[in-house]
């Protein structure tokens, strides 16, 4: 069979029940090439309840307009009350129109059944997969499975799976440098978290699990499905790789299903064609679509380790309900909810020469790449090892920037603080949020006789150009001082100093550059503007390697 271009496969990538009409006449007109070969046509479906006799009927609908599904795939509740609805398929008397795969209980009176955790025939094309592990289909397709809900505590509950059944089914990946990826991934609660990043939504799930995030993260699948929560959810792909740490891999597109038969309508049947991982190209793996955001899903890690223990296969430790403690990522209320800031996700107004995922990104500047943000060489720096600490995704400001992308940048200051210490050097920090739209925080470092008189020389350049210069408290926290949207100046000095303007109407572009370039300071005038310090690419890949492989050892990415 032909090789599908990228394209075709987005095309085929996902279709609503709203949309299987164009489903079936997309694959009834895709006969050029034989792509059904390779292409693996599969639906979804949510909980179902109990309510058999309507999903079966709209499956048989399907197959009869000429949808030839390999399988039904169910997440969530497929039991329901009516125990004499399950016995219609039990006994006989009606027939399961396909091949259908089912995940377990999720609650004690759902537990009767099932026989074993390892999976059963349930009757003829009905299979139980099994509390957890991995599914081969005929056709190549890889399926990762996870029943039940996570327990709170250590249990042996046949609806419930604990840290132990995680590390059981993500323990082999830790130890096989071979691995790609899993095509899908079936749980029945949602991943926590799997909302960060993406578009705002006015929906919020409560059935949600951390370590079926983790699950998620682990194992890279193409797919998760996911039911319980009774909405449907489409959210944007995310990528499975860090922007230029790691190879690119392919996106993950999680999916959570409604309810068969809703009163609300909500989609609970998803049709989809898929070529496995296994008949996919190095190539075509890696390609990335244009909506891709950053995984939204953090390593689980044993406090004070910077180690990911589960993909290592040891104990880990996280707080369910925990005080005012951040652990795996998420701070808690005393009643256990989250107030963490909440990401919105924003669009650039044009082509941003500082997100990392844009194709202006100037790549052979960058020299270290953590999991919010990163550093790179500047552009026409000041000094050769001047660097910008820059967030990943699109932040206009600090004061805008969500709290996990501010305590990565204070990561930075504090390693960028002790390598350039080792060099005997002090540092200035400084955020000039006018006439920018992307997030900088710009890094000179100044020789340690000077660093006293820092303080002096900027105010006294603020007050020859009539510029209020305010030193706040030590202690302050910026994004409490200014509102967001408004334009500011903003330096910490090496002294411990740090100085705000608000800015109100028009502010010199180079204020910084040109206290730093003083002769008192850096004594380097003639490159107060970053226009007039250009170098080659080659030159400025070289400084970017020395720096990096000097940084490297303070490096707390890696």
């Amino acid at each position: 069979m032909a090789d599908l271009s990228y394209m075709r496969l987005e095309k085929f990538r996902l279709w609503t029940v709203t949309s299987l009409k164009a489903f079936l006449s997309l694959r009834k007109n895709s006969v050029e090439g034989n792509y059904e070969e390779e292409l693996v046509a599969s639906l979804v479906c949510g909980d179902v309840k109990g309510q058999f006799s309507v999903l079966f009927k709209r499956v048989n609908s399907l197959q009869k307009k000429g949808g030839k599904f390999e399988v039904l795939m169910c997440v969530g509740d497929f039991f329901g009350s009516n125990h004499a609805a399950w016995e219609d398929y039990t006994s006989g008397r009606l027939k399961v129109p396909i091949s259908t795969l089912i995940l377990g209980p999720n609650k004690k009176e759902h537990v009767q059944y099932y026989e074993s955790k390892d999976g059963q025939e349930m009757c003829e094309n009905v299979t139980y997969l099994g509390s957890r592990g991995r599914y081969a289909g005929s056709s190549g397709l890889q399926i990762a499975y996870l029943s039940g809900m996570e327990a709170q505590q250590q249990t042996q509950d046949a609806w419930q799976f604990t840290k132990d059944d995680i590390l059981t089914l993500t323990g082999p990946v830790a130890s096989d440098n071979n691995y790609r990826g899993i095509d899908v991934l079936l749980t029945s609660q949602w991943p926590q978290s799997v909302q960060k990043y993406a578009t705002p939504s006015q929906m919020e799930a409560t059935c949600t699990s951390l370590l079926v995030g983790e699950v998620a993260r682990l194992l890279q699948p193409r797919y998760h499905f996911s039911g319980l929560n009774g909405i449907f959810y489409e959210r944007q792909p995310y990528r499975n790789h860090q922007i230029f740490a790691e190879s690119g891999i392919h996106v993950t597109r999680f999916i959570g299903l409604a309810a068969v038969g809703n009163l609300n309508k909500d989609k609970f049947l998803y049709a989809f064609s898929i070529k496995p991982l296994s008949h996919i190209t190095t190539e075509e793996q890696s390609k990335q679509p244009l909506d891709a955001t950053e995984s939204p899903y953090k390593p689980l890690s044993t406090p004070g380790s910077n180690r990911d223990d589960l993909s290592q296969g040891t104990q880990f430790f996280y707080d369910m309900h925990g005080g005012d403690t951040v652990k795996a990522g998420k701070r808690h209320s005393e009643s256990g909810g989250n107030v963490n800031k909440k990401r919105k996700q924003v669009q650039p107004p044009g082509p941003c020469w500082f997100c990392l995922g844009s194709p202006d990104v100037e790549k052979h500047l960058v020299v270290s790449v953590g999991m919010q943000t990163y550093l790179a060489l500047a552009k026409g720096g000041l000094v050769e090892d001047h660097v910008l600490i820059l967030p990943i995704e699109h932040v206009q400001s600090y004061v805008t920037s969500p709290s996990d992308v501010q305590r990565e940048i204070i990561s930075y200051k504090t390693c960028l603080k002790k390598y350039f210490k080792s060099r005997n050097k002090d540092v200035v920090f400084y955020e000039r949020n006018y006439r920018t739209q992307h997030l900088q925080i710009q890094v000179v470092p100044v020789p340690q006789d000077v660093a006293m008189d820092l303080k002096e020389c900027f105010l006294d350049m603020a007050q020859n150009i009539s510029i209020e210069l305010h030193e706040i408290p030590t202690h302050s926290d910026l994004s409490q001082i200014v509102p967001a949207g408004a334009p500011y100046f903003y330096a910490e000095l090496p002294c411990g100093a740090k100085l705000l303007h608000r800015i109100s109407s028009k502010f010199p572009l180079q204020f910084a550059r040109e206290a730093l370039a003083q002769p008192a300071v850096l004594d380097l005038p003639h490159r107060v503007d970053w226009r007039n310090c250009a170098t080659t690419e080659a030159e400025a890949t070289l400084m970017a390697t020395t720096f990096k492989e000097a940084f490297q050892q303070y490096d707390f990415s890696l």
